[in-house]
């Protein structure tokens, strides 16, 4: 009776010494329905929880201060208790056991006995049994890292512990309410060459490719010098993996496989809510074998799947009719028995094929590796195995070539060498070489051309007072001169086939020079409204510019009759030929368009503030924002553009030029411009990203009003949400959108003093600072033009938003 009467007694003081918040519980203590466990600082939180039904409950691991998809780990993922019974505590053995009605459901399987064991979370979200008496570190006799879930966090290693003959990988959910595992999982698979996989059931879905020293080779964006993430990748006798880690202490990240979208996402918590930072697979490229053996992929150009140089489809039939799964095979038989005739052709800018049959000398050169693969028959091809610094190592392939991917930009990829019959590689140096005559003669074309060009330039300097001003102009901003002969050869002489847009001033065509560099080049069309003033202001202007939000001027080129300016090409075109339709709107998800948001005003941030001079747009809208291979904005088309020194910020003129639907109303009807006319544009670009129309004629019942004025309506009604366009509704995060037409409103101010900087808009976009309620759009007065009347409503302005207008008199 006294033992009884003890315990009763000591049983509300054990349970009253857990109802504080404790990070670990050892073997005299457990663990109930409603009690928990919680790290050090408070990141994280272990216990019980459902997932929306209570007779379905499980052990696990979340975010405890973060309340949306927080979820990182699950004990009993297979296995829910049906109520509110359970218990886990520290077994005789040293192992976490997970009972309900004295059943076990899940158990931990550490092979060491200790005396004094204790279970503790981390600040790391790692579950971790150590000995109490023991190191707290490198001395885990079991960790929940060890067995992820669907949640990959930093410091977290996916690969393989050889020693205990251990994989860890994570294993997407079934669905958001049912952590069963899925059939989506990412681990490493340990070829000769390691590498990542994503696998859906038995069948290879995507593929990371193999740690080059420097990045995964599938994984461009992932560069070593970048500011957020560090990345580590060991490959020994002993393990095998990859982990990454934060460099900015604070910061909150984690990696999701999802099954229902089949894909990698890395998020990353902006305070308020979880910011998708990148997804793989990214396109049809990234698909696994989606071209078949020895083809490789590229989403520059049409097909996606091309045969490697020496390669024919399998089956032309399908081939021809976009059916790549067959592949290419060799045009003709390598020749093993004389080695000598063989050879290798190098292509650059690859992810290099799946190392499933793969042979790695790290101990070898590359001129080594090349001999190697040589001597055997099967080698198919050969490269570094780590391209860090000038390369090392050797990694050969041998058979069919599967899953290459070509990157438009060669630094994002590797070298790869390909071995080919010597039929082949003579095939390739004739052409090679017909090429070498044709740059000769072309070369010796110029240098003609220039002599003459240079000889009638002396003889007729004082004909042309206007061409020896602009010349000038350009000479003294030392920016690249194009010849006219090099800019017809690289656009087959302007060919229409060649022609990508039609601007304001005259069409745009594509290019492509003798070192392979694709260009834009924007010809000025001599009935254009863009003189030489324009001309030589675009030069000066973006000449001086340097920014990543920027497009880059490679050169220019002024003879004869041509004004030509020479750009870096973009290889998705612009802004507007994605948001605008229906298909293509779904290729730029939330994430994608929240990003091209941010760069777009970083670039016009650095235009009014940060560059040598402060300059002025006067015409951003979608048209003209183009977008690289990765989908980051670049602002383009600087011909309308005016500069100021000192601390001026506005200007007025007699000539507006510009786009209807994207001009601030004081600079259309009074010629008064300034940063904050910028601004305009940019709210108006905003609202558009969001909504996915332009901003024009809405018909709505007998009323017609812009995306401006309909907005505005929305907004004042609490309706808001009705803009978002229907592309990005799965994959918006409601905050930021709403956040984002909130700025837009603010920046379409009627009054330009009501209107916030660009700094200011960044800080609005990227905080969660409280935003002061927009004013009415207002209305201009009517006002008086030779050309005629013009009656300006903010909400009528922009019924026509591709009319240019190009002068505006007798103000």
């Amino acid at each position: 009776m006294k033992i009884v009467l003890f315990s009763a007694l000591l049983m509300p003081f054990y349970w009253l010494c857990l109802s504080g918040e404790t990070s670990s519980i050892t073997q005299s203590q457990s663990l109930s329905y409603g009690k928990t466990l919680v790290s050090p600082s408070g990141i994280f939180e272990l216990g019980f929880f459902n997932l929306g039904n209570p007779n379905k409950i499980y052990l696990g691991i979340w975010y405890k201060n973060i309340p949306l998809q927080n979820m990182v780990w699950v004990a009993n993922s297979s296995i829910p208790i049906k109520d509110s019974s359970p218990i886990l505590k520290l077994d005789s053995s040293g192992n976490l056991v997970l009972t309900h009605n004295n059943t076990i459901v899940w158990s931990t399987s550490s092979p060491e006995r200790v005396w004094n064991p204790v279970a503790e979370l981390l600040d790391s979200g790692n579950l971790v049994i150590r000995d109490e008496n023991g190191a707290k570190e490198d001395a885990y006799l079991w960790q929940s890292f060890d067995y992820p879930s669907n949640t990959m966090l930093p410091g977290m290693k996916i690969g393989w512990d050889l020693k205990r003959n251990l994989s860890t990988c994570l294993v997407a959910w079934k669905s958001d309410d049912d952590p069963t595992q899925g059939d989506l999982s990412l681990g490493i698979t340990l070829h000769p060459y390691p590498e990542v996989y994503m696998m859906n059931g038995t069948k290879k879905y995507h593929r990371l490719g193999p740690w080059n020293g420097l990045r995964f080779s599938g994984m461009p964006l992932m560069k070593p010098n970048n500011p957020i993430y560090h990345y580590e990748f060991v490959s020994n006798q002993e393990e095998v993996y990859y982990r990454w880690s934060l460099k900015q202490t604070g910061s909150i990240s984690k990696v999701v496989l999802n099954q229902a979208t089949l894909e990698r996402r890395l998020y990353v918590w902006s305070g308020k809510s979880w910011i998708l930072y990148s997804t793989m697979p990214q396109d049809n490229c990234d698909h696994y074998g989606f071209c078949g053996a020895n083809t490789y992929c590229t989403t520059s150009v049409l097909p996606m799947c091309q045969c490697l140089n020496g390669f024919k489809p399998k089956s032309p039939e399908e081939w021809n009719s976009m059916d790549w799964s067959e592949g290419c095979v060799q045009k003709h038989p390598l020749s093993c028995r004389d080695k000598l005739s063989d050879g290798f052709v190098p292509v650059d800018g690859l992810k290099v094929p799946d190392t499933k049959d793969t042979f790695v000398d790290e101990t070898i050169d590359l001129k080594q590796c090349r001999t190697k693969c040589l001597n055997n028959c099967s080698c198919m091809a050969y490269t570094n195995s780590n391209i860090s610094g000038a390369g090392s190592g050797c990694v050969m392939w041998f058979g069919d070539l599967f899953d290459i991917k070509l990157y438009p930009v060669p630094e994002n990829g590797q070298s790869l060498y390909i071995r080919l019959p010597a039929s082949e590689l003579e095939s390739i140096r004739h052409k090679r070489n017909s090429k070498i005559i044709i740059v000769t003669s072309v070369a010796a074309t110029l240098v003609v051309t220039l002599a003459i060009y240079f000889v009638c330039r002396r003889k007729f300097a004082d004909k042309s007072k206007t061409k020896e001003n602009i010349e000038s102009h350009i000479d003294d901003m030392d920016v690249p001169l194009f010849d006219l002969l090099t800019i017809i050869t690289a656009t087959n002489n302007f060919s229409l086939n060649n022609k990508i847009g039609q601007g304001g001033f005259g069409p745009v065509y594509k290019g492509e020079l003798v070192d392979r560099r694709q260009i834009a080049v924007k010809r000025l069309s001599t009935s254009s409204g863009q003189g030489i003033n324009e001309f030589t202001t675009e030069v000066k202007l973006i000449a001086k510019l340097q920014h990543r939000n920027l497009v880059k001027l490679l050169g220019c080129c002024f003879q004869e009759q041509e004004k030509l300016l020479i750009y870096e090409y973009m290889v998705n075109g612009s802004l507007d030929t994605f948001i605008f339709d229906q298909v293509k709107g779904k290729l730029l998800d939330w994430p994608r368009r929240f990003h091209v948001i941010f760069g777009i005003a970083r670039g016009l941030l650095y235009l009014h503030q940060d560059s040598r001079l402060r300059i002025i747009h006067r015409d951003l809208k979608a048209s003209n924002v183009l977008l690289d291979e990765n989908l980051n904005p670049k602002i383009s088309d600087f011909g309308t553009a005016r500069a100021f020194g000192g601390d001026q910020t506005e200007g007025n003129t007699k000539r507006v030029v510009g786009t209807y639907g994207y001009m601030a109303p004081e600079y259309a009807v009074a010629g008064l411009f300034s940063i904050k006319s910028d601004v305009f544009s940019f709210g108006i670009l905003l609202l558009e990203i969001v909504c996915g129309i332009k901003n024009k004629a809405l018909c709505d019942g007998n009323q017609t009003n812009s995306l401006v004025g309909y907005a505005w309506t929305l907004w004042k009604e609490k309706n808001a949400l009705q803009l978002i366009d229907s592309s990005i509704k799965d994959s918006c995060v409601i905050p930021e959108v709403l956040r984002c037409i909130h700025v837009s409103l603010l920046c379409l101010q009627q009054y330009p003093g009501d209107r916030p900087t660009m700094t200011s808009v960044i800080q609005m976009l990227g905080s969660e600072m409280e935003l002061v309620e927009p004013k009415e759009l207002g209305f201009f007065q009517s006002r008086t033009l030779d050309e005629g009347k013009l009656s300006f409503n903010l909400d009528l302005m922009t019924s026509n938003d591709e009319l240019t207008i190009t002068s505006l008199n007798g103000r």
